[in-house]
């Protein structure tokens, strides 16, 4: 196999996000599915998912739309536990619908808590478990690694808070086509960095390129990343920012000769860049994001192992 044949379901997956996430926008607008504004709710997931539940939860937050908390799903803090919080409405995000620490909890919810599943595959057994259930078939993926489920599903829960996706679409168009450069290509070690929504994006872009590309990268809040991990920035690395630039820290990055991104595209759009960053640094190491190493498509646990 060529390197240019390794991750082709993940090449065509992440360039078909513009088209993908303007389906997204219009089903979204068409549909109401949600737990309604004012409504305390829970948003869980497990790896990419929890941190596009990180994203929406802090973004619903900010638009006034109700109290929203983001959960791994493996340590939610819910209903059904007598010691958990309370809320009114629970929202899973999940690309195959079989997930188990997903389907542990909306069959221990059932009949205490509406819940709502976001899912890619709708033949699968979260459909009998939730009481809602959005589909997003069309961002359904073949390759391990996720890109456009993952975005998808962020873009339609921003686009029920009433956001604007439109530059996202227009920026993403270049960003999934566009070359890679060398220096992204050849560097050590990535960092990456949000503020407020985009926390959960800086988080996902780190696991991106741990998972294809077996690299050291590390993800922080922006204004945490001065509190100690700026110490490993240095020349032949990389410091990603997505959305807000926190005050002087362009300068402190200057000092460290690290190579410090941070642009004026839509936050969505650097992360379908990042998408293909990844891509092309996994083929030039000889790996394959859509069979990476120790993962499948889906963890479902044995209970009885």
């Amino acid at each position: 196999m060529s390197n240019n044949t390794l991750g082709a379901f993940m090449e065509e997956e992440l360039e078909s996000q513009p088209a993908v996430w303007q389906r997204a926008v219009e089903q979204a607008s068409a549909e109401n599915r949600l737990p309604a504004d004012g409504q305390r709710i829970a948003v869980i997931g497990c790896g990419t998912s929890w941190f596009m539940a990180q994203s929406y939860a802090a973004a619903r937050e900010s638009a006034g739309k109700g109290v929203t908390d983001a959960f791994a799903a493996s340590e939610a803090f819910l209903n059904h536990n007598s010691t958990g919080r309370r809320y009114d409405a629970v929202v899973a995000i999940t690309r195959s619908g079989t997930t188990t620490e997903v389907l542990e909890i909306l069959a221990a919810l059932k009949g205490i808590v509406p819940t709502v599943a976001i899912i890619g595959d709708t033949s699968s057994p979260i459909v009998d478990l939730a009481d809602a259930v959005i589909g997003l078939p069309y961002a359904d993926e073949r390759s391990v690694v996720q890109t456009r489920f993952a975005t998808t599903a962020l873009v339609y829960l921003l686009g029920s808070l009433g956001i604007d996706l439109a530059t996202a679409i227009a920026d993403a168009r270049s960003a999934v086509t566009a070359p890679v450069e060398p220096e992204l290509l050849d560097a050590e070690q990535f960092t990456f960095l949000g503020t407020g929504w985009t926390v959960g994006l800086a988080h996902e872009a780190g696991l991106k390129m741990r998972e294809a590309v077996q690299g050291w990268t590390e993800s922080y809040p922006a204004m945490e990343y001065r509190h100690g991990p700026i110490s490993i920035a240095a020349p032949g690395r990389v410091t990603w920012l997505f959305g807000s630039q926190p005050d002087g820290l362009d300068q402190d990055m200057a000092v460290t000769g690290a190579l410090y991104i941070h642009t004026d595209k839509h936050p969505l759009a650097e992360l379908a860049r990042v998408h293909k960053v990844t891509l092309e640094r996994a083929r030039v190491r000889g790996l394959n994001p859509d069979l990476p190493r120790n993962l499948t498509r889906s963890v479902i646990l044995d209970a009885s192992a």
